[in-house]
């Protein structure tokens, strides 16, 4: 069942936005799930990976504590671990930028990181004064993450340098982190007192409280232009807006859930089941939407599954995230690609026709 929490109790929808909502639901999630493919971005000889990032074509996370680019497939890997660097990993990526942190030369510390496809493109973002940083996302010429300042974590952002870091951390809190942004915000979370953590949103600098009413606990992990993703205490959520308008995105069934990505309407994550384990997964908006990747990877060779970003562009969709190899119990990068079958996508034209024909009615 869909859970839907406002103010007001219920949230109006508008009859063109319905109808294109369900053609995309019914294209990724027909009782077939035709059009989906799992592809293994593990290299050859590697002992783990993740593919935190997708975008433009290209994957990005980390191999045996390296900095990991790929372009669909695993003989496509590049090696972006800095010169002298203990080790490195990616988190996010935008275009042909990749952002992350690195453990530089002779020491334990991890600074920020912004790179350009290259080992050699490397560039330090760890502001002065902080003794680590991360660099968890990017969005156009901004990246986000946190400084490490006397002990303590600040959310904050950078634009490709060191000396352009600016400093997020919300007035009261003892610590915060950055997570992703679009446009004009970013969001995170920030703890109040000794460990009430609370999702927010900063919009134009400006700190805004996600927390909804009662909950212990929530973070926020993707954003897109005035939706955010995240998890309140063992929930996955989206939240439209602010606090008070939020969507519980667990599926039936499941103890435990987030979402930490969110493009075109859609949202990525897991859901952990009672003896089935944790599976990657896609949503559209709701509960009921949540499509099982996790099944579309080969029968018995992986234990458990994360989908940590999503790219969508031209009706195709790409996910990436990590998988459990059920025989080493190594993770192991993956991509998932959803390309509509041919009937799919005139469903799709078809939503979009009659939406447009609503507008020019009304």
């Amino acid at each position: 069942m869909t859970t839907q929490h406002t103010k007001s109790g219920f949230l109006s929808v508008r009859l063109p936005h319905l109808l294109v909502a369900i053609a995309m639901l019914c294209m990724v999630g027909s009782s077939a799930f035709a059009g989906w493919t799992a592809v293994t971005l593990h290299p050859a000889g590697a002992n783990r990976s993740c593919a935190f990032g997708v975008s433009g074509g290209q994957q990005a996370g980390v191999t045996d504590y390296h900095a990991s680019l790929w372009s669909g497939s695993a003989e496509s890997w590049v090696d972006l671990n800095p010169e002298g660097a203990a080790g490195s990993t990616v988190r996010g990526v935008y275009g042909n930028l990749q952002a992350g942190y690195a453990n530089v030369a002779g020491s334990y510390n991890h600074h920020a990181g912004l790179w350009n496809g290259t080992a050699a493109s490397w560039v330090d973002l760890n502001p002065e004064g902080a003794t680590d940083s991360y660099c968890y996302g990017a969005y156009s010429n901004l990246q986000v993450g946190a400084a490490i300042f006397n002990g303590y974590s600040h959310a904050g952002t950078w634009h490709g340098t060191a000396a352009t870091w600016y400093d997020l951390n919300p007035t009261g809190a003892m610590k915060s982190y950055a997570y992703d942004a679009s446009i004009d915000q970013v969001v995170g979370y920030a703890q109040f007192g000794q460990f009430t953590t609370h999702a927010g949103v900063w919009s134009f600098g400006a700190w805004h409280d996600l927390n909804p009413e009662g909950a212990a606990s929530s973070c926020a992990y993707g954003v897109e232009v005035g939706q955010m993703v995240g998890r309140v205490e063992n929930h996955a959520v989206l939240w439209k807006g602010h606090a008070g308008n939020w969507v519980d995105l667990s599926p039936v069934g499941a103890d435990d859930s987030c979402a930490y990505a969110i493009n075109s309407g859609m949202q990525v994550g897991y859901a952990s089941f009672s003896g089935v384990g944790t599976h990657a997964g896609l949503w559209s908006g709701n509960a009921d939407s949540w499509v099982d990747l996790h099944a579309f990877l080969p029968a018995d060779a992986y234990s458990s599954s994360e989908a940590f970003s999503i790219d969508v562009s031209a009706n195709e969709i790409w996910v990436s995230g990590s998988a459990t190899n059920a025989l080493t119990g190594q993770g192991e990068a993956m991509l998932w690609h959803y390309v509509p079958e041919p009937a799919t996508l005139s469903l799709l034209a078809l939503g979009g026709l009659i939406a447009l024909r609503c507008r020019r009615r009304k």
